[in-house]
């Protein structure tokens, strides 16, 4: 079986626009996923959709963008309309979420990353109008996510597609979509908004029993608080999520200026005690519970190392003039020496005397972080978020000990 010059693998599955394959590109030896629609379905929306359909897959095609979903090729072929894709390995972000709240950190990085993707779209005039987790996949590599179908997944819900094919984005839809106004990135904003609330509290902001009374509950009530849900949840990230779903579109941010109010969110998140919601244990502590037997003895024997050399008194003689006192920035394992950069002039002075209570204590505070550390790296690689969180803790106080030391050799 084809559709044009692409040769059908196998069936993925069966969405809103039709049978999604996985399909094999004969002039590149390409494995693609091809997205197709039945021209005839496409004709039912007006006369002008199937052309919409391919301007809009075009635009969404010029889009670049790590999390972006890479569009090779669009087309018809066999009364149906297609476009060719990159194939995903990984799962949707609703297979994540069914399994309940996530962790806040992660929670956050998700965001952050469709955000991201949703500033660099809005900057190239494309809307995507139908954020969901289900048009959200997590490949797996690294916890990347990619979101798919920009601009083109709201013709299969449109005022003609029936209302069973519209159960699964009316809970994410923005008041204004809801509706049947003209929208722009806003409304991008507050969909993203509604995702961003299940994955912290694992309840639906805008729920009902029956098609009317969720977009009800869109256009004219607010969810409850997630910091209710959630009391954990820190302040400024219960006042961002409010913003973002305010029933009014000038009221909320734009994607760049959450894409920074993200950044600035997230290393307070990944330092905040990890409580899971509800009640329940998170994974990564039933994890690191089962773990702890085998790793408290790795941690014991790796502890005194790493703590006798740092805080051993220096020793006495002068060093030679080629040589310099290494300085804990230096120290490590050899997973923490890939991550770190050169140390500084001023942080392989000499080291301090015992009576520095300041540099003694940001000494201590390296050491510790670095033992946090290689508990971290004992279950994640170095681009875990919880690592890179410690990795730039422990550049802000190796920059510190740098200029602590060049004012003291100025005095």
């Amino acid at each position: 079986m084809k559709i044009g010059r692409y040769e059908i693998l196998d069936e993925i599955g069966q969405g809103a626009m039709g049978t999604v394959y996985r399909a094999r590109d004969p002039l590149i030896e390409r494995t693609v996923a091809i997205k197709t629609l039945p021209i005839a379905q496409l004709r039912q929306e007006g006369a002008d959709a199937e052309s919409r359909f391919l301007r809009e897959a075009q635009s969404a095609g010029r889009l670049s963008h790590p999390n972006i979903v890479t569009i090779y090729d669009i087309g018809e072929a066999d009364g149906v309309a297609y476009i060719a894709m990159e194939h995903l390995h990984g799962r949707t972000l609703r297979d994540l979420m069914n399994k309940g709240p996530m962790p806040l950190d992660l929670a956050l990085d998700t965001a952050l990353q469709m955000a991201e993707a949703l500033a660099f779209a809005h900057e190239h005039g494309v809307i995507h109008r139908d954020i969901k987790p289900a048009n959200v996949v997590v490949t797996g590599q690294r916890g990347r996510i990619k979101l798919t179908d920009f601009g083109i997944a709201h013709l299969a819900n449109s005022d003609h597609t029936h209302a069973g094919q519209m159960l699964g984005s009316p809970r994410y839809m923005s008041p204004e979509q809801a509706m049947g106004r003209e929208v722009d990135g806003r409304s991008d904003i507050f969909s993203l908004g509604a995702v961003l609330y299940e994955m912290l509290t694992g309840h639906y902001a805008f729920d009902g029993d029956s098609l009317p009374a969720i977009i009800y509950r869109v256009i004219h009530e607010s969810p409850v608080a997630a910091s209710t849900l959630r009391p954990e949840l820190p302040p400024g990230v219960a006042s961002l999520l409010a913003h973002m779903l305010n029933k009014r579109p000038e009221a909320r941010p734009d994607a760049r200026t959450l894409v920074g109010a993200f950044h600035a969110l997230i290393p307070a998140a990944a330092a905040a005690p990890a409580v899971a919601p509800s009640g329940r244990v998170s994974r990564p502590l039933r994890v690191l519970a089962f773990g702890a037997p085998i790793g408290v003895f790795l941690l014991i024997g790796l502890g005194i190392i790493v703590i006798a050399h740092f805080l051993a008194p220096p020793r006495q003689t002068s060093p030679a003039p080629a040589q310099t006192a290494v300085s804990p920035s230096s120290e490590g394992s050899a997973a923490d020496n890939q991550a770190s950069s050169p140390p500084s002039a001023a942080e392989v002075a000499p080291p301090p005397t015992e009576s520095d209570a300041y540099l003694a204590g940001i000494d201590k505070k390296l050491v510790e972080l670095r033992l946090q550390r290689t508990v971290l790296l004992l279950k994640y690689t170095t681009q875990h978020p919880d690592v890179v969180e410690v990795d730039r803790q422990l550049e802000q106080l190796r920059a510190e000990r740098s200029r602590y030391l060049r004012r003291q050799q100025k005095k």
